[in-house]
């Protein structure tokens, strides 16, 4: 849940240790992004969905509750000076509101759409974990199996299990935390990194606490999960998660991609995660220190249709499912848990996204049968909280009033 890399950069430069060899070949090339992501027709040709037709503007919702929505979004948006967001709400039998409001360039002026694509951060993670947990469905891998009956290398990962690693409870180091991680990426965020160099920041690190003993929120694990899947499913990740979620879940704006490809439409993202710690445009910038934790590019109508299909386990079995619904309280977070690539607060169910220039919040509410999907422009940092943060806290203060969506403020 907590945004990488690290809000104050470290920019001590220092040696790379080696990587102690894991047992896996460097991953084959990732095929290329689905035709509906790289074509110049329009995008949503192929789902047949319209943004300026089915879901805009608002239907059934009381128009009383709309403009309430639509001045606390535009007020948020404003006090943190965030450009550009796209707010898609979904109440079966009661109505759906989808609004963009602000700039998706600033440059230019040009306003932000409901039928752009964006980088969703850490929703990647729950591709990832669902990933994982098809292949425990399939008797390839158990949740309680350790990470070195399949990769060597890892740090006591004799004793790391498959499960700790998804629930963020493993205690290897995240290398989004280490210095010379930061400042090699933000010298040249244009670079590529592979799997096996991220773990090579983790892995000179020790261990910050036994395996299970605690919660830390560590990129370090899924990148690890990442390189079990391409192992046991004997594809890059990309091709199996393709095949095997978004597929099936009838998603075809969204992907895993190689390096910094990022199909239009799009926004241009913002962030200060800079050395200078001045603002930058991060639209090319190479997302490929995300990889299996956070690399995915997405949309609004895809998001909508995977929040229930995460937070209900379409693509798993109940018991699996349940699985992964054994959340953890976190230290720190008020009615709230991690569970195995997802998150509950509130009574919401599912997974934020953070990385430099870009957030989303992707939810399910149980209770409601209730869909909520931000998208926004900027990552940076107000009055102490994310800006995602800031505006499903206002969107679920206006439409979830027992609901409100919250999670803390980074430190």
């Amino acid at each position: 849940m907590r945004r990488a890399p690290a809000r104050r950069l470290a920019t001590a430069l220092l040696a790379l240790s080696t990587l102690a060899p894991l047992a896996l070949a460097a991953p084959p090339a990732q095929a290329a992004p689905p035709a509906a992501a790289t074509s110049g027709a329009d995008p949503y040709a192929a789902s047949g969905f319209d943004p300026h037709a089915e879901d805009c503007p608002p239907h059934g919702l009381d128009p009383a509750l709309v403009a309430r929505l639509d001045e606390a979004i535009e007020h948020t948006r404003q006090d943190a000076g965030i450009p550009g967001v796209t707010v898609g709400l979904w109440f079966p039998g009661r109505g759906s509101y989808v609004r963009s409001t602000g700039v998706a360039d600033k440059t230019t002026g040009a306003p932000m759409r409901p039928d752009f694509y964006s980088r969703i951060g850490s929703e990647t993670k729950t591709f990832t974990a669902t990933a994982v947990l098809e292949l425990v469905d399939e008797g390839l891998v158990g949740l309680d199996d350790p990470i070195s009956h399949y990769l060597h290398g890892v740090p006591d990962g004799e004793h790391i299990t498959i499960r700790q690693l998804a629930e963020m409870r493993s205690g290897l180091f995240s290398y989004t935390a280490d210095p010379d991680f930061v400042h090699a990426l933000l010298s040249d965020p244009t670079r590529s990194f592979t799997p096996q160099e991220l773990l090579a920041y983790a892995f000179r690190h020790d261990n910050v606490f036994a395996p299970g003993a605690d919660f830390q929120y560590s990129n370090t694990n899924y990148i690890l999960l990442g390189l079990l899947v391409e192992k046991l499913a004997r594809m890059p990740l990309a091709d199996f998660i393709h095949q095997r979620v978004t597929g099936p879940s009838e998603m075809h704006h969204t992907f895993l991609p190689h390096g910094a490809e990022f199909p239009e439409p799009h926004a241009h993202g913002y962030t200060e995660q800079t050395l200078s710690g001045a603002v930058a445009d991060t639209t090319d910038w190479n997302p490929s220190w995300g990889w299996a934790a956070g690399a995915m590019i997405s949309d609004l109508h895809d998001l909508h249709h995977w929040a229930k299909d995460l937070a209900t386990g379409t693509l798993l079995s109940a018991a699996t499912q349940a699985q992964r619904e054994k959340f953890i309280p976190v230290p720190g977070f008020e009615d709230a848990g991690y569970g195995l690539g997802l998150f509950t607060t509130h009574g919401w169910v599912g997974h934020n996204g953070s990385l430099p220039g870009y957030e989303s919040v992707t939810m399910y509410l149980p209770e409601q049968d209730a869909t909520m999907v931000i998208l926004l422009n900027t990552d940076i940092i107000h009055a102490g909280e994310e800006p995602s943060t800031l505006i499903a806290k206002a969107v679920t203060s206006v439409v979830t009033p027992d609901h409100v969506y919250d999670l803390p403020a980074e430190r």
